[in-house]
């Protein structure tokens, strides 16, 4: 048996989420898995980096499998792709040893995207949420800014398992750019781990600073509360991205 490593891009709108579910339940692992099965002839079950939740998409998401197969790696690749859904593709794919996509990764990227415009845009309605009315970018980096170190993030969600909801946040940043419709306000988070609906919630609350209706000192009360009632607006997940996996050999 070989074991492969794949990057894995994904539009997530007509899945529930990436782990696989019960049978008919359409998931990203489950299609990968049917695919592979569907060109090697044997049961694959993929590993995947991050559980994404339902919507949400990826540009980087980071998996693993192992077959046995005879052929070049690169003929895998295009086997694989040409019977994945459209929403679903392999962006590369190579021979690993011990590698495990969750366990051995160090950080992950998240990026959130949000439409500020006076007009909805339809063709962004699947990649952004779509907000109208302003936002002050100077109080929502200085709401972002606190995230950034070990902190206890049971504020912003719950643990896949166990009960350690502290994580090591190293990058917590906004970046505006402008468009003629409109401003695409982008949320980018680097961290060792998340939790269950993290992110969206702190995008939530970020807004909420953003629009003035959650002062700054409110925003760190909240935080520190640990206290996951407070956060009561989670933003919708089609804005969200997973979009790197780092680990220590790169």
């Amino acid at each position: 048996m070989t074991r492969y490593r794949a990057t894995v891009a994904y539009d997530g709108r007509a899945y529930q989420g990436f782990q696989r579910q019960a049978s008919g339940i359409p998931t990203i692992q489950a299609a990968l898995e049917h695919a592979i099965e569907q060109i090697t002839r044997q049961t694959a079950s993929v590993t995947g980096a991050g559980r994404t939740d339902t919507g949400v998409h990826a540009t980087g998401q980071v998996i693993a499998f192992e077959v046995d197969w005879k052929h070049p790696t690169s003929t895998l690749l295009k086997a694989i792709n040409a019977v994945l859904p459209e929403d679903i593709a392999l962006l590369d794919l190579d021979e690993t040893e011990a590698f495990h996509p969750r366990f051995d990764a160090i950080s992950r990227t998240y990026a959130y995207t949000i439409l500020q415009a006076a007009q909805r845009q339809p063709l962004l309605r699947y990649q952004t949420w779509y907000i109208p009315y302003r936002l002050d970018l100077a109080s929502m980096q200085a709401a972002a800014d606190h995230f950034v170190g070990e902190h206890d993030f049971a504020t912003f969600g719950q643990p896949p398992q166990g009960i350690n909801t502290v994580r090591s946040v190293y990058h917590s940043h906004w970046s505006l750019v402008p468009q003629g419709y409109g401003d695409l306000w982008i949320y980018r988070i680097e961290a060792n781990g998340f939790l269950y609906h993290m992110v969206r919630r702190m995008v939530g609350m970020l807004v909420e600073v953003g629009r003035g209706s959650l002062t700054l000192a409110a925003f760190i009360e909240n935080f520190e509360s640990r206290d996951l009632s407070r956060a009561k607006l989670l933003a919708p997940p089609q804005g969200l991205v997973l979009e790197k996996v780092r680990y220590s050999m790169e």
